[in-house]
């Protein structure tokens, strides 16, 4: 079960690690906005990099149709793109990853380095 979202937008759910590892089995696209070095160092199997900064520039990327996990770090950019999209771009299937990598590896989730 989703977790309840962000406090800017609860309606849209979140997602814990393994959440978030079924919903991008069935197709949920993953978008990282970490910095090129991070996903360098390790990221999650099947992401694409778009860093947080480019974002906006690259909104052709990012399907409106279809349900997007972001992710990060810790959680924290990706849930500020999130209500970014939201807020400012009218997007309304954004999720976060809860936790980002940080939690993803604490899951023993496979990372790609």
């Amino acid at each position: 079960m989703a977790e309840r979202g962000g406090l800017k937008h609860p309606e849209i759910p979140d997602y814990a690690p393994q959440q978030a590892q079924e919903e991008i089995a069935r197709g949920v696209l993953l978008v990282d906005v970490r910095e090129q070095v991070e996903w360098n160092a390790g990221h999650m199997p099947g992401a694409i990099l778009i860093p947080m900064g480019q974002i906006t520039n690259r909104l052709k990327e990012l399907p409106r149709d279809r349900d997007i996990i972001f992710t990060c770090r810790s959680g924290n950019r990706s849930g500020t793109i999130k209500d970014l999209l939201i807020d400012d771009y009218g997007y309304t299937k954004v999720h976060n990853l809860l936790g980002g990598i940080l939690a993803w590896q604490v899951a023993d989730l496979p990372v790609v380095r």
